[in-house]
């Protein structure tokens, strides 16, 4: 079966690309901002972290880069994640309509949604390079490594993803749920403060699974030595099997969800 749904992922490339362009243009279709969309909402995350810590009402710990490439860096890292985890929900239930009309591979759906993310994330990345050169924090070789780190970002997401759909197109409550449990996560992950050196937060936030994502590829964006690396190889090592035994089970539910939503 998983050779199966790997053939049919390969045999749905073309149609998977006209999904995502379809859904990259109805994405920005009469919008007077456009493609700038992409980033606002990182941007404007990071914005307001950063007037915080310079207005004082927040005391954030050193960091060792300019707060302002630490925050947006991390707020953009996250939204990445977060739409990968989102990725495969959002394009199946869009396709609603012609699930139960049209017979296609399914698995059409989720490589469209991983190409809509890595269109967004390109953008968010290069303005992220804006940042890092702005803020005098240059090139590094290690820079080089950054897109195997946001790969390794949407795998991780893209596996949570696949396992969250099928529940997702059952019950509305799902979404929410992962919604509000994303906003939790994100205060017990460093996105926009560093790890404290000593307490619970320090325990909770270095085995938070999210954490290693989101420092290694910082750490390779401004050229510091991934301090997290091993757990970050761990974490995609563990994806990997992950994310077939998830591929299966978005193969197997979809079919038997289209059949009740048409009953």
């Amino acid at each position: 079966m998983l050779k199966e749904s790997l053939a049919d992922i390969a045999r749905s490339r073309f149609l998977s690309f006209q999904l995502a362009k379809r859904d990259i243009q109805a994405q920005y279709r009469q919008s007077y901002l456009g493609i700038i969309w992409a980033f606002v909402t990182p941007l404007a995350t990071a914005f307001v972290w950063i007037f915080l810590n310079n207005s004082g009402t927040v005391r954030v710990t050193d960091t060792g880069i300019p707060y302002p490439v630490y925050a947006f860096s991390g707020t953009l890292l996250w939204s990445i994640i977060t739409e990968s985890i989102n990725s495969p929900m959002t394009s199946t239930n869009s396709a609603k309509s012609i699930l139960s009309k049209i017979n296609f591979p399914k698995e059409a759906l989720v490589v469209s949604g991983v190409y809509k993310l890595l269109f967004n994330s390109s953008i968010k990345v290069l303005l992220l390079l804006v940042f890092i050169f702005f803020f005098g924090v240059g090139f590094h070789w290690s820079l080089l490594l950054f897109p195997f780190a946001i790969l390794g970002g949407v795998l991780f997401g893209t596996t949570l993803g696949l396992f969250i759909t099928p529940l997702g197109m059952l019950y509305k409550d799902i979404g929410r749920i992962i919604g509000f449990g994303l906003t939790f996560l994100m205060y017990i992950t460093p996105v926009v403060y560093s790890i404290p050196k000593d307490g619970i937060m320090k325990t909770v936030m270095e085995l938070n699974p999210f954490t290693p994502i989101i420092l290694t590829a910082r750490d390779l964006a401004v050229g510091m030595p991934p301090a997290h690396l091993t757990y970050f190889l761990i974490v995609i090592a563990c994806c990997i099997p992950l994310f077939f035994i998830a591929l299966l089970f978005y193969r197997i539910s979809i079919p038997i969800l289209v059949e009740r939503m048409s009953a």
